[in-house]
């Protein structure tokens, strides 16, 4: 499946889990955007700038730390999410060998 329609699919899914996704220039290129709570609210923000692949992983990153924090099972019947992307989704969950790659999360040295 093309990063294109990964990166659609995956704004869907962020729709239905009612967080906002912003896309901005950022002035870093390393960090490529993440989650941010906002009033209460999560939101991602990406930038624009990266590329489609760099989007897909940014946005899968957060919406897998928004689902694990608000206790959102990827296999849950209300998101309808098309199995690549629970997939992708799978490998950027949070305390998953990829997922802690991706996030930048602490290693066992850390």
């Amino acid at each position: 499946m093309k990063p294109e329609v990964v990166l659609e699919l995956l704004e869907a899914a962020a729709e239905k889990l009612q967080v906002r996704v912003n896309y901005e220039p950022l002035q870093t290129s390393v960090v490529h955007g993440g989650l941010c709570r906002v009033k209460g609210e999560y939101r991602i923000i990406v930038d624009k700038r990266a590329s489609a692949e760099e989007r897909v992983t940014t946005l899968a990153t957060a919406l897998a730390q928004v689902m694990k924090l608000s206790g959102i099972a990827l296999d849950d019947a209300a998101l309808e999410l098309p199995p690549k992307v629970r997939e992708v989704l799978r490998m950027h969950e949070p305390g998953t060998p990829a997922g802690r790659g991706a996030a930048g999360g602490r290693t066992a040295a850390a």
